[in-house]
């Protein structure tokens, strides 16, 4: 069967954008009548389908993707990771992606993202969190929406998260296997879905050994704007003999304030990490951790804001992504007595 001709290859053809190109071919304004009718000859020759009934022509979608500002640090964040593999993925799939960095006071006073005020897009992937008000706004607009990387189950939206509850417990339990049993968790429980989500799946693995949690197993990691901020007590080595954080960036800021203490890793305390951030490299220790499959949430929201734009009408899916353990050098193995 012959490969399907897409915007992207008429695009490439003609060394225009894929905006142009759709543009050109939906009949929108904002491209002069030679060139359009250029990139209609050259999309008939080349094969695109020009006469596709409504419903068949939109094989291009402009989908805006929605972050927090508090999120998104310049250059080197998950989430900045995450947004290069969405427009990967989207271009692959003939799309674009619109980046629009939501405020805390545009979040807070419930403001309607400049890309859909606009009428710029065709749908919407919301990356990480967001307070519950906001979403709700966002679900009232009447566009699609997947909300990637964050979960809240009294909102009937489509959504793709990593499996933060079973990676955790797979993490606990390699410290469990390797002879600790003194494990604490340094994470803000509640702050977000995914903290909370690891954090119980540190209990579950925690109480499959027989260990039962306590509230003063808990080490938070965020003030109150909710940026990371780890105190670690100055009696740590009596109380832990290991570290479980909810992400690479605590770990990363616990391992400097443990070395500050002059506490060596891993010979004293043991820490592990979530996410595979680049942090965990940087790190004065290499950290283990779980590897969260970034290509594959990107890879399966993009396929359900396309599904969703398409069949509105579908039931609401919950994908889930699962990772895998890095093992590196921020564990030592005990003994079991």
């Amino acid at each position: 069967m012959a490969k399907s001709v897409r915007m992207a290859d008429i695009a490439e053809k003609l060394g225009v954008s894929i905006v142009t190109v759709s543009k050109a071919l939906s009949g929108k304004d904002g491209v002069g009548n030679e060139l359009r009718n250029n990139i209609i000859k050259v999309a008939e020759e080349m094969g695109y389908n020009t006469k596709k009934s409504d419903d068949e022509k939109k094989d291009s979608y402009f989908i805006g993707i929605l972050n927090s500002y508090q999120y998104l640090e310049k250059g080197s964040s998950f989430y900045w990771s995450l947004y290069e593999r969405l427009l990967t993925y989207l271009l692959a799939s003939g799309d674009l992606g619109v980046l629009e960095v939501v405020s805390e006071n545009d979040a807070a006073n419930l403001c309607v993202p400049k890309i859909i005020q606009d009428k710029r897009v065709d749908g919407i992937i919301a990356m990480g969190p967001f307070p519950d008000d906001y979403l709700n706004m966002l679900g009232g607009l009447n566009i699609p929406l997947v909300a990637l990387d964050s979960y809240k189950a009294k909102f009937n939206y489509d959504y793709v998260i990593s499996d933060g509850y079973y990676g955790m417990y797979t993490m606990t339990d390699y410290l469990i296997r390797m002879g600790h049993k003194k494990i604490m968790f340094v994470g803000t429980v509640g702050e977000t879905s995914s903290i909370s989500d690891r954090f119980y799946g540190y209990c579950r693995a925690m109480r499959d050994a027989g260990i039962i949690v306590t509230e003063d197993m808990i080490i938070p990691d965020r003030d109150n704007a909710g940026k990371i901020s780890v105190d670690i007590p100055v009696n740590i080595k009596h109380l832990a003999t290991a570290l479980v954080c909810n992400c690479d960036f605590t770990a990363y800021e616990v391992s400097l304030r443990l070395t500050a203490m002059g506490i060596k890793i891993p010979d004293d305390i043991s820490i592990v990490g979530f996410d595979n951030y680049i942090l965990s490299e940087m790190s004065n220790i290499k950290i283990t951790t779980y590897a969260v499959d970034q290509d594959g949430m990107a890879a399966a929201s993009v396929k359900q804001i396309r599904r969703r734009i398409s069949n509105p009408q579908k039931n609401r899916r919950v994908k889930i992504v699962s990772g895998e353990i890095l093992i590196r050098d921020s564990v030592k193995e005990i003994s079991n007595l």
